[in-house]
């Protein structure tokens, strides 16, 4: 049977020499921007443009709005003027001498400046009744309005041949006038307020642009300047992996550092992991030899004296057994060295606790042990391998059953006051103990107290070796009275306990 085809992201297609054919996802992945440099300037372009159309905006308005203001400002002066010439003439009638303005553009047809005086008869609509000869035969168009006395109105109107005018108004009161107050009116062609409201705004589009132009090159230089250290840690990872160097060197800014910092951590684990493989395989070579060369050994000497050959599968036994437990203890040693400080990876205690505890009283069924477990942490999770946990803790188990007379005891605690989550595992019995002399001999890898017990003596010495691995600790202490036997304690690793459902 073929092997299952590798997943390669491209849909599965391949062109006729083999080559991926990319799927839509893969092109359109490709097709999005991916370069650091591009997202920043292209980002401070669209800001600083829209920022710079903003105020454009707002100083274009403003200008225009002061330049109209000062404009007013002017025909108020000149609605004031014709104010002051103003007089009431036979029957109460406006009259106004035009001989007396200052201004020639009033005597001049269509010259761009205009006044005007209307009466409000007491039925019928306002009329002109005194125009300025500028005005020639056309008459002002003000939109119907009522300023209050000594009130001045501004509005923008049509002028002869349709000319934008800004008008300014204001009520008359003067004793002896007929027809109720006079509205006075003046009005003057925005024509030129208009060409300074361009000439203005051409100006300050191109200085903008230029200021635009100045920004997005500033722009571009400041991420260069800032990229730079991306461009020097890409030389180093590529020094890495060309291998003309170990780890990551030089001088980077802070916000890179703690990145080199752990990409160095890394570099430095995986090295510590194929150096601890290279020292794993050389001490299981080595461990396995002693039982090959006593196989060896029983085999030759069943060959040469028959007498012996009965002998043979007790001690094939025994040296398969020791070779097991060896290499139980080298695999158990690479797996934790591989699972310690992976995300991820976790064992509820109490499943294994209880497993391990209906596991013995099985075993040890016959001799009518009492395995008591006191209470448990609720979702206490040791932070590595299921496997790990239970071979840690079946061969404190396992010792202590074999030890016990008539009773052993398991108990859990979380410890809270740990900078890092940890968690103590006790297994106590009643038996006769370890002397605190041989307590490091008993830790010793094959080291055993009593020979005639069965065993390879390398069931503390793994739980010791796993503890270590995972950064954790075993001691062998007394147990507490009444059991006054052996007390073992392992700290571990934990995570912290799920969060409620």
């Amino acid at each position: 049977m073929s092997p299952p085809a590798r997943p390669t992201g491209n849909d599965g297609r391949t062109e006729s020499d083999g080559t991926p054919v990319r799927g839509p996802a893969v092109a359109a992945a490709r097709r999005r921007p991916r370069s650091l440099r591009w997202r920043l300037l292209i980002a401070t372009l669209a800001a600083a443009a829209l920022a710079l159309l903003l105020a454009g905006w707002l100083l274009a308005g403003l200008f225009r709005e002061a330049v109209t203001r000062q404009f007013a400002s002017l025909l108020t002066a000149q609605l004031d003027q014709v104010v002051t010439r103003l007089e009431v003439g036979p029957e109460g009638a406006p009259v106004l001498d035009a001989a007396q303005l200052s201004d020639p553009r009033w005597l001049r047809p269509y010259s761009g400046l205009y006044w005007q005086v209307e009466v409000h008869p007491a039925a019928g609509r306002p009329r002109p009744a005194l125009r300025s000869r500028s005005l020639w035969d056309t008459e002002l168009a003000a939109p119907p309005d009522e300023p209050a006395d000594a009130q001045v109105h501004v509005h923008e109107v049509a002028g002869p041949g349709g000319a934008r005018l800004l008008l300014v108004e204001r009520l008359v009161r003067l004793d002896g006038a007929a027809h109720g107050p006079w509205r006075v009116q003046v009005a003057a062609d925005l024509r030129d307020n208009d060409a300074a409201v361009q000439r203005f705004n051409t100006g300050l589009g191109a200085s903008l642009a230029v200021l635009l132009l100045v920004l997005v090159a500033a722009a571009g230089a400041q991420v260069h300047v800032g990229l730079a250290p991306l461009r020097a840690l890409q030389r180093a990872v590529a020094a890495v992996r060309s291998g003309r160097a170990a780890r990551l060197e030089g001088g980077f800014p802070a916000e890179v550092q703690p990145l080199v910092d752990d990409f160095n951590g890394v570099l430095d684990r995986n090295l510590a992991v194929v150096d601890r493989a290279r020292t794993q395989a050389g001490n299981l070579a080595h461990a396995i030899k002693t039982p090959l060369s006593a196989l060896l050994q029983a085999a030759e000497a069943a060959r040469q004296r028959p007498a012996e050959l009965a002998q043979l599968p007790a001690r094939v036994d025994e040296q398969v057994a020791l070779a097991r437990r060896h290499v139980d203890w080298h695999l158990a040693r690479a797996r934790a060295a591989a699972a310690h400080g992976m995300p991820g990876v976790h064992t509820d205690v109490a499943l294994v606790v209880e497993g391990l505890r209906r596991v013995m009283s099985r075993v040890h069924a016959a001799r009518g042990l009492r395995l008591q477990v006191g209470p448990l942490p609720p979702g206490l999770r040791f932070a590595g391998e299921a496997q790990d946990m239970h071979e840690m803790l079946g061969n404190l188990l396992d010792n202590a059953c074999q030890w016990a007379r008539a009773e052993v005891r398991v108990s859990v605690a979380l410890d809270r006051d740990a900078a890092t989550p940890r968690f103590t595992l006790v297994v106590e019995d009643d038996g006769p103990g370890i002397a605190e002399a041989d307590r490091d001999a008993a830790l010793a890898r094959g080291g055993r107290l009593d020979e005639s017990r069965p065993g390879s003596g390398l069931g503390l010495a793994i739980v010791q070796e796993l503890a270590t691995l995972y950064g954790g600790t075993l001691t062998l202490d007394r147990a507490t009275p009444p059991l006054g036997g052996l007390r073992a304690q392992i700290r571990l690793p934990a995570l912290p306990p799920a969060p409620p459902a």
